[in-house]
């Protein structure tokens, strides 16, 4: 057991100690450029126009929204987040079982979705006939379709027997019905990843809804799958718990062909198709490029100082987002990794000789509007879904 005269500091174990000086000196690091928001961000989606480099973010605070534009109504945790195929509104699943929507325009919460029996930890939106749907999966692993318009149920989806983690639509079996396309697509294939290990494979439409191959679940995984990321050749992408990400081959029945040996959980996968890379992050708090055809590690982005939870790919660029309050922008060039070495040597030598470096506000545990007693319950539940 450590001792100290701090305040703060009494009761906490030497690994304890160890760890928050460990985060308090990465903290100061300016890599990635960080924006850093008050409270742990839990999850990113790119601005659809992909024009700036923005995000909408979700945080533990309960707020979601970009940097300066910030959307009120939640007050728990906001878990997950998704932009309607009009652009017109954001949807963001919650921690008080709920999915809240609001108009992008006006920053006006509009319909609020309920429904689930516990918290809600995925959300997508898509079109199906000229219908604007809106699809969640939440820790009472049930997935639910909805009519974004009415708030309505149209489908409860069973399947899972633990928390649904993340939803993909397969983008061969789907358009959105724009001018060249007529009223598009009448049914769709939603693949869902669960706390189960299992990525089940759903056909959806406005009047029916059934499983794929119920009997047989893709079991790619040891544990938790975390996230699913189809790439421009349509194979499916994953992320675990079991500290792997895996390419599953259309052309294998979804089989996996390609295994990338991230360590630890990894929470996140994206892909940079112009360069062939693939890019992982989670617990270990760095972000790793692969070759994508070799599976060669490339290069590694250190900024971040607690666990990544999102990676979004905006041309070249990653944006990646974290429980340390951090959105940090990398660039996937080849090129550049050449600059980010020599900036993280640099950087390395300033620390080591003790240079001047910009304070940060220091963390009291209670930042974001959660208490310490929600602070714990989070950890917990990250913990949990592997």
């Amino acid at each position: 057991m450590s001792t100290s005269n701090e305040a703060d500091l009494f009761f906490q174990t030497t690994h304890s100690v160890a760890e928050t000086e460990r985060k308090s000196r990465k903290g100061k690091n300016k890599n990635g450029a960080p924006i850093r928001l008050p409270s742990k961000i839990l999850a990113a989606v790119a601005d659809p126009s992909c024009s700036s480099d923005a995000v909408f973010v979700a945080e533990s605070a309960g707020n979601t929204g970009e940097k300066d534009v910030i959307y009120r109504g939640p007050a728990t945790p906001v878990t997950s987040i998704a932009i309607s195929p009009d652009r017109q509104r954001l949807l963001a699943g919650s921690w008080d079982k709920t999915i809240w929507s609001w108009s992008l325009a006006t920053r006006q919460p509009l319909i609020r979705y309920r429904g689930h029996a516990d918290f809600v930890k995925c959300v997508i939106s898509l079109r199906l006939h000229l219908t604007d749907i809106v699809i969640s999966g939440g820790a009472d692993a049930s997935i639910i379709v909805w009519s974004m318009r009415t708030g309505d149920k149209i489908h409860t989806l069973k399947g899972h027997t633990r928390g649904i983690l993340d939803l993909a639509v397969d983008p061969e079996m789907y358009n959105d019905g724009d001018e060249r396309v007529g009223h598009g697509t009448k049914e769709v294939t939603v693949f869902s990843a669960g706390s189960d290990r299992e990525i089940r494979r759903w056909q959806i439409g406005l009047k029916t809804a059934e499983q794929l191959d119920a009997d047989d679940p893709v079991l790619a995984h040891e544990t938790s799958v975390y996230a699913l990321r189809f790439d421009a050749d349509g194979d499916l992408w994953t992320a675990s718990a079991d500290g792997t990400a895996k390419r599953l081959s259309r052309s294998h029945q979804f089989r996996p062909d390609t295994t990338i040996l991230h360590g630890d959980y990894v929470r996140a996968v994206a892909l940079e198709e112009r360069g062939g890379y693939v890019l992982t992050a989670g617990r270990s708090e760095d972000i790793m490029v692969w070759d994508r055809s070799s599976g060669d590690l490339v290069h590694v982005f250190e900024g971040h100082y607690e666990e990544v939870t999102g990676l979004v790919m905006c041309g070249q660029r990653c944006l990646s987002v974290g429980i340390d309050g951090t959105i940090r922008t990398w660039s996937v060039k080849l090129s550049d990794f050449l600059e980010a070495r020599r900036t993280k040597e640099t950087d390395q030598q300033a620390l080591m000789a003790g240079g001047e470096v910009d304070d940060e506000p220091k963390d009291d545990g209670t930042a974001g509007g959660l208490t310490a007693e929600e602070e714990r319950e989070l950890a917990e539940l990250m913990q949990d879904d592997g």
